[in-house]
């Protein structure tokens, strides 16, 4: 019968409100970005680490317009991938550079579980080169599966409860951080001996991953309340809110941790600088917390990132196969993200996961720019120096991000250039054999 095996992806209008955007948007900014990255970041940038999350939110807010300025002429809950394809038609560019997005924030979903895996064995006598780690990711990744299956409603509630808990308990580390320290700044007030510009950019780069999380909200415009006007403020809200979170988190950390220590607990920098702050109980409330925060931060991911993936699907940029599965694209997506994201959690580490998770998300980025300077500036009012400035940027930052990694870490590079080949080849195969098809 007609219809009767409508597998489709179903899209609630008016399922969020602006606040649980917000939450939403912030809960995948604080999952990756304070927990998981304030060790990398100040691996890289040293005594300026706070100075290179400042300058990330800069560039995210430049990146933003962009995204603002889409969102208000076309909501979707493709979001990236319907905006590109407004830019770059029905074109290998436009499906490759919204599974590099895709791909970016898979592997965003794999480095917060593992920093959930990494916290959490702070609470035991347990290596944090453990397998325990990899378990305790694989194993959140499969409730994430499980709540996102379930109503969008159940996840906007549990998004907001969540928000309101992490941003309360990041802001009480914080404050009781500077207090302890006696608002002591001394590891990271003076100039960092030895440091490169390259180094420190490449830690901009890395902290930009701790804003992108706001491009989760454009990818669910079609189901936010008022998506024309409601979209562009979840998304300036969420990264206000998350710039203030994290500058106050660094300084806390600074002021009670040397840089040696911050980068040698650079996986659990947080729950390191708790010890010397608030002792064990001071431990336990930090832990508890990223725990809460990681777990909220995935489940939010998903939530944008396999709808993404369904969109796409209908839009015929990407194959799709339901591999026997009953219900819609959009329960089948939700399967590969979750099984991708764990596959990546088991093979790779924090450090890797983070340089790979920049790089594709910051070309896709420039992508987006480039598209709407191209293409559409003229269609949706963009300022043209806006996006000029916004592509110079992250330029600079990628180019820095791509030498560091070359100097120390040539996996990276190689399979960001592999990855880099087989989505643009690939992409390439799929449209002309469904052109030929059709």
């Amino acid at each position: 019968m007609p219809g009767s095996d409508d597998r489709s992806a179903k899209y609630t209008a008016n399922s969020l409100t602006l606040t649980g955007a917000v939450a939403m948007g912030t809960g995948v900014m604080i999952g990756a970005g304070i927990f998981a990255l304030t060790g990398q970041v100040a691996e890289l940038a040293r005594e300026w680490f706070p100075l290179a999350f400042l300058l990330a939110a800069v560039i995210s807010g430049f990146s933003a317009y962009s995204y603002i300025k889409l969102s208000r002429a076309w909501p979707s809950a493709g979001g990236i991938a319907m905006f590109l394809e407004k830019a770059y038609g029905k074109s290998v560019m436009t499906g490759a550079c919204a599974l590099l997005m895709y791909f970016s924030m898979v592997i965003n979903e794999s480095l917060v579980a593992r920093t959930f895996g990494t916290y959490t064995l702070q609470l035991f006598d347990v290596s944090q080169d453990s397998v325990l780690v990899i378990v305790l990711g694989v194993g959140l990744l499969f409730f994430a599966f499980l709540i996102n299956i379930l109503s969008n409603r159940l996840i906007e509630t549990f998004s907001f409860i969540t928000a309101f808990i992490k941003i309360g308990g990041i802001v009480v580390f914080a404050l009781g951080g500077l207090w302890v320290s006696g608002l002591s700044f001394e590891s990271i007030s003076v100039a960092p001996a030895n440091l490169e510009g390259g180094s420190f950019l490449g830690a901009v780069a890395l902290a930009i991953l701790a804003y992108k999380g706001f491009t989760t909200i454009t990818n669910s415009g079609g189901e936010i309340v008022d998506p024309h006007r409601n979209v562009g403020r979840a998304i300036v809200i969420s990264i206000v809110i998350c710039l203030v979170l994290y500058m106050l988190v660094t300084l806390a950390v600074g002021g009670n941790l040397s840089i040696a220590e911050i980068v040698r607990a650079r996986d659990y920098a947080l729950a390191e600088a708790a010890r010397p702050a608030f002792g064990d109980y001071g431990l336990w409330f930090t832990v508890v917390f990223a725990i809460i925060a990681t777990v909220s931060g995935v489940i939010a991911s998903v939530f944008a990132v396999s709808r993404m993936l369904a969109m796409l699907t209908e839009m015929k940029l990407v194959p799709h196969s339901h591999f026997g599965m009953p219900g819609s694209i959009q329960k089948h997506t939700l399967v590969y993200t979750i099984v991708l994201a764990m596959l990546l959690t088991i093979f790779f580490d924090l450090s890797r996961i983070a340089a790979l998770g920049a790089i594709f998300y910051i070309i896709m980025d420039m992508a987006v720019h480039w598209g709407i300077l191209r293409h559409i500036r003229k269609q949706i009012n963009a300022n043209a120096y806006i996006l000029i400035t916004a592509l110079i940027l992250d330029l600079v930052v990628l180019v820095a991000l791509l030498i560091i990694k070359a100097q120390t870490d040539m996996l990276v590079i190689y399979t960001a250039i592999v990855g880099l080949l087989l989505v643009f080849f690939g992409e390439h195969l799929f449209l002309s054999h469904y052109r030929k098809a059709t």
